[in-house]
């Protein structure tokens, strides 16, 4: 049991910081929290307003990395912690009933957490606070996306792409790392990235275009991925398991045969202006973007063939590359 030496009252007045370090305290060890620590916590935690933003994302960020963050976490939201420091995840307690049919976004999101925990031995991502970030968040923008179908389902339209907006705007606030919240949004914005393509077979252009939009993030979002899988259907977590198992082994060929990590063009921009005559500009970056496609779409091609794509691209786009010089 947790307790504060003396009256929590005092304690949270002496220095409001404590209100979080109690939940760190819980997470790291495993503790309840006393039930009068906890009423203090709730009566206080407007008064975290004078603690600097520093002092609270440090505190958040010892949270997020000790063994079990969700119990940390939890204790914030029961107390309305929560919704001083990290508002988005007090929002996902969402009415969850049989006949919207959804489920509880709020303890998905901390099974979720529990989950790529588990799994970041697996990745070598021990203590990876960018995967437990983007495992506590990646759902925050369903609360504001949440649609009421006329069959009586729910739909969360775009809530990835919500929630990474929202996931920049709070970890922006929190005055996290630049690239922490860069690499967070992303991660929250390709969560649902695997199961837009469906379980079925993947095209070769289907796995380049997946690893090329996680870039360095590929591996991280393994784990995110993964995690996300909750469903109590054995027979569906199954088949989710090895879709995605098939997806890796997809990857780890493909990567075999070519470089899907520094996946480019066969012409560089430098070439693009050559064969087109253009100077540097937002042709080079459209023709550039165009190649990228079609080098995702159909793989290596050869350069003579690229050479005849651009141009024919060129030309539809009315770029009239130069005549050749004449022979004579």
């Amino acid at each position: 049991m947790l307790r504060t030496p003396g009256p929590p009252e005092r304690s949270f007045g002496d220095d409001p910081l404590r209100i979080l370090r109690a939940a760190r305290f819980a997470a790291r060890l495993g503790f309840t929290v006393a039930d009068d620590v906890r009423a203090a916590m709730t009566d206080q935690a407007g008064r975290l307003e004078i603690v600097s933003v520093e002092r609270i994302t440090s505190e958040l960020t010892k949270l997020m990395l000790t063994p079990d963050p969700a119990l940390g976490v939890d204790v914030l939201v029961q107390t309305g912690v929560a919704d001083e420091v990290l508002p988005e995840v007090s929002r996902l307690r969402m009415e969850a009933d049989e006949h919207h049919r959804h489920k509880d976004v709020y303890q998905h999101s901390l099974t979720v957490l529990r989950q790529a925990i588990a799994l970041e031995p697996r990745y070598g991502l021990d203590g990876d606070l960018i995967v437990r970030l983007a495992a506590l968040l990646h759902d925050i923008g369903k609360p504001k996306t949440r649609t009421l179908l006329p069959d009586g389902r729910v739909a969360f339209h775009l809530h990835e792409v919500e929630g990474a907006k929202m996931t920049r705007r709070r970890l922006t606030a929190l005055r996290f790392p630049n690239d922490v919240i860069r690499d967070v949004s992303r991660l929250v914005e390709l969560h649902l990235r695997f199961h837009g393509y469906g379980e079925g077979e993947w095209t070769d252009a289907a796995v380049r275009r997946y690893v090329r939009d996680a870039g360095p993030l590929l591996t991280r979002l393994h784990v995110l991925t993964r995690a996300d899988c909750t469903t109590r259907n054995r027979a569906k977590a199954a088949r989710l398991a090895r879709a995605y198992d098939d997806l890796e082994q997809r990857i780890a060929e493909l990567s075999e045969q070519e470089e899907l990590a520094r996946l480019r063009p066969e012409l560089d921009g430098n070439e693009i202006m050559r064969i087109l005559g253009v100077p540097p500009g937002p042709v080079v970056g459209r023709a550039y973007n165009y190649l990228l496609e079609l080098r995702i779409s159909q793989g290596e091609l050869g350069r003579e063939r690229v050479t005849q794509e651009l141009l024919d691209w060129a030309a539809e786009e009315g770029i009239f590359p130069p005549e050749p010089p004449d022979e004579d």
